[in-house]
């Protein structure tokens, strides 16, 4: 039987550095083996204490951008703190595969995106895990219908329609903060927001 992969997945820090210390600690102490940290991740005055504190913890770490994070700049943290952006990407771990999608349609910041987007890039991050038998989708954004739309704010229909072509086992996602915790089942799927206070998850 394969070892069972523990994760702490995280959303919307927006650039609060002593929040980041705080999920690492955590990390640390549950003797978690991977970091997930689905988008908003910047604030507006530093980016270096929001990644490094994991690293410090020699934690892996799969980024995605949220509506208020450029996928430029994204791109640019993942190079600089050695982590991976998994927008229209995927990574295994322990035998699960991981797939993502950041940004979000209908929201303001440099990270929106189309509806349309973000399905061709959650298609493209999925081709290259097709062969894993579990799988965990990536997205910042809410699928729609969920829990999430409490809210006020519509989630995606295409996060909806990849959760039913591409079945993952679990999708995690922020986004709605005061949705934070939410958890539901779309189909099989077992849907997670996962907020700013984290989610430890075993799959």
């Amino acid at each position: 039987m394969s070892k069972k992969l523990k994760l702490l997945a995280a959303s919307d820090l927006h650039g609060d550095s002593r929040l980041a210390k705080k999920l690492a600690d955590r990390a640390e102490k549950e003797k978690v083996d991977l970091i997930v940290l689905c988008g908003d991740l910047l604030g507006w005055a530093e980016t270096q204490n929001l990644i490094k504190p994991f690293k410090e913890k020699n934690k892996p770490v799969l980024i995605i951008p949220g509506n208020w994070d450029s996928f430029a700049t994204t791109d640019f943290i993942a190079s600089i703190y050695g982590v991976k952006n998994i927008h229209g990407y995927s990574a295994i771990y322990e035998n699960v595969g991981f797939f993502g999608a950041g940004g979000a349609a209908d929201s303001p910041g440099p990270g929106r995106i189309s509806e349309k987007e973000i399905f061709e890039t959650l298609k493209k991050a999925y081709g290259g895990i097709k062969g894993i038998e579990k799988k965990i989708m990536v997205t910042h954004m809410h699928p729609s219908p969920s829990l999430s739309e409490m809210s006020g704010v519509p989630g995606s229909e295409t996060i909806t329609k990849a959760i039913k072509q591409f079945k993952p086992d679990i999708l995690i996602h922020g986004h709605i903060h005061e949705a934070g915790g939410m958890e539901e089942k779309i189909g099989k799927t077992q849907v997670i927001n996962v907020g700013r206070e984290g989610r430890i998850i075993e799959i």
